[in-house]
């Protein structure tokens, strides 16, 4: 009898010892691994932060740069108007000068000096062919029916 409880107490004993060391490693190692995953998803997170910040200067820098062009550009405009108006010899040459001035500002680009023909021709199937038989440029070309 002391021998069949012998062989049931050493089996349930290192049960109970494994099952209280197996649980202490449980609270003790994943605490390790999450420290590790929230320290890389704090760091990408940073990062993200980083380049989101970096966007919006940059998107600010560029659209105070595009006030300034554009201050620039009318500083430019009204220069040209005034040295029309002080410059210009005659009332007809600073009335043309001041409308070239105002209508490219209006007009945006400028249209071609020579338009092309109206006469263009369709382009052309030069393949070699028989009278009836289709064209290299035709659906049914090379088909064997």
């Amino acid at each position: 009898m002391e021998h069949s409880l012998l062989v049931w107490l050493l089996p349930t004993l290192a049960l109970v010892v494994g099952v209280v060391v197996g649980f202490a490693l449980a609270r003790l190692l994943p605490n390790a691994a999450p420290s590790n995953t929230q320290r890389q998803l704090d760091d990408i997170q940073q990062r993200f932060d980083n380049y989101q910040n970096e966007v919006v200067t940059h998107f600010n820098s560029t659209a105070s740069l595009v006030k300034k062009l554009t201050q620039s550009y009318q500083d430019v405009q009204d220069h040209l108007a005034d040295g029309a108006n002080r410059l210009a010899l005659d009332e007809l040459t600073r009335q043309r000068l001041l409308a070239a001035l105002h209508s490219d500002a209006a007009q945006g680009p400028r249209d071609r000096l020579t338009p092309p023909k109206d006469t263009a021709e369709v382009p052309r199937d030069y393949a070699p062919k028989s009278p009836n038989a289709p064209g290299m440029l035709d659906e049914s070309y090379g088909l064997k029916r």
